[in-house]
């Protein structure tokens, strides 16, 4: 692993801090404002809506702008927009905190550019047969601060304001966009002189011409109706409603979560060679093995099982998704690596925004653990599609 990779790990492990950080702050005080888990729900759909326009429209900046500074500068934006947020978060009362979402969606807006631009350089920092133990080290470490933060940002509501939270965060965001300015810049696609309808299309182009991406697509859509049952303001109304505890199990089963994750990674890291000549197969276990868990969770009302199923869904997810990442980062040449991923985050952030609210709002209707049945049939399907089509999820070399 070089420099660039190490640095690129490290200013987006202090962002994820920050998100977490910035996420617990702001649907915390909405909830408490509000008592409505339809207007928490409207965090993550603000927050997925705009980032799915923002994956829409990153092709379009990607043919002008070099993909180093077009991570940091995003970056230093959403620093920008903190500090903002940090003095508008002083006012807040029960008549304006609606408000706070315009700075939410601009927010987002530059972060939507960020995940499949990082996605897209670590193969261009990596060697290719290095590719499942680079993406099972930056999985780690990211979900190590989650599972970190997860606890700790409990910790913060009883310990600070939504204001003060604000501000920490933008101190984060301002040495994570320092370290990102010292990245090695990477080459790609200049495609001068064409319209601005084609840049965006070359993405969705890719997917739909490439096998295995066009069943990672659908499986993209399906994933993500069923991760909408572990946003946090979800969560925050099962543990009040179904599990009937205290606020801070909201964080414990969040931190199981990501705790999970970091399990699944490390295996992945530990035995690469297994999950190199295993891809297919690993995929298919793990999402049989999270359609049985999350049906398990949505009908406990045991808090330390919910506990321990939340840690088997985390494992079960990683298991699933790093092999995912492997395949998608060559099955396409290196160049064309950020638009397919842009092309993957509108259909994922386009569809989480949407299922988010009507989770949301079904929650509300007719109660939370509705919601997690639901989730467990979307992964029922994923297993199938999976199951019927396993010759292609292969790795291949694409320069």
């Amino acid at each position: 692993m070089n420099r660039s990779f190490s640095l690129l790990l490290t200013g987006q492990s202090l962002a994820n801090i920050g998100d977490v950080l910035y996420m617990v702050g702001i649907i915390s005080a909405i909830f408490g404002l509000t008592g409505s888990a339809t207007a928490s729900s409207f965090v993550p759909f603000t927050i997925t809506t705009s980032m799915f326009v923002s994956n829409l429209l990153t092709p379009l900046l990607i043919e002008r702008v070099n993909l180093k500074w077009l991570l940091a500068g995003s970056q230093l934006g959403k620093t920008i927009l903190m500090v903002v947020l940090g003095l508008f978060l002083t006012g807040l009362s029960g008549t304006n905190y609606h408000l706070i979402f315009l700075i939410i969606s601009g927010v987002a807006l530059l972060d939507g550019c960020a995940k499949p631009i990082m996605h897209s350089m670590i193969p261009q920092y990596v060697n290719p047969d290095k590719l499942v133990q680079a993406n099972g080290l930056s999985e780690t470490v990211l979900q190590l601060i989650q599972t970190v933060m997860w606890f700790v940002g409990s910790l913060f509501l009883v310990l600070t304001s939504p204001q003060q939270i604000v501000w920490i965060v933008s101190i984060l965001f301002v040495v994570s966009s320092v370290l990102l300015c010292f990245l090695e810049s990477v080459d790609q696609q200049k495609e001068s002189q064409k319209g601005k309808l084609i840049q965006i299309k070359k993405g969705w182009n890719d997917l739909l011409s490439t096998p295995v991406l066009r069943k990672i697509a659908v499986m993209e859509v399906l994933e993500t109706v069923a991760g909408t049952v572990w946003i946090a303001a979800i969560l925050y109304v099962f543990v009040n409603d179904a599990l009937q505890v205290g606020e801070e199990w909201w964080g414990f089963i969040n931190g199981s979560f990501f705790l999970g994750l970091i399990v699944g990674s490390i295996y992945c890291i530990k035995y690469s060679t297994v999950v190199e000549k295993n891809l297919s197969k690993l995929i298919l276990i793990s999402t049989l093995f999270s359609f049985v868990v999350t049906i398990l969770f949505g009908v406990t009302s045991v808090p330390i099982i919910a506990l321990v199923l939340s840690l088997g869904i985390g494992i079960s997810e990683q298991i699933r998704a790093i092999p995912l990442q492997a395949i998608i980062q060559t099955s396409v040449p290196k160049k064309k690596l950020t638009t397919v991923y842009t092309s993957l985050g509108a259909i994922s952030t386009g569809i989480f925004g949407v299922a988010s609210l009507i989770m949301g709002i079904l929650a509300d209707l007719v109660g939370v653990r509705s919601v997690f049945l639901v989730s467990g049939v979307m992964l029922a399907i994923v297993s199938v599609i999976v199951y019927r089509n396993k010759h292609l999820f292969v790795r291949n070399i694409v320069e």
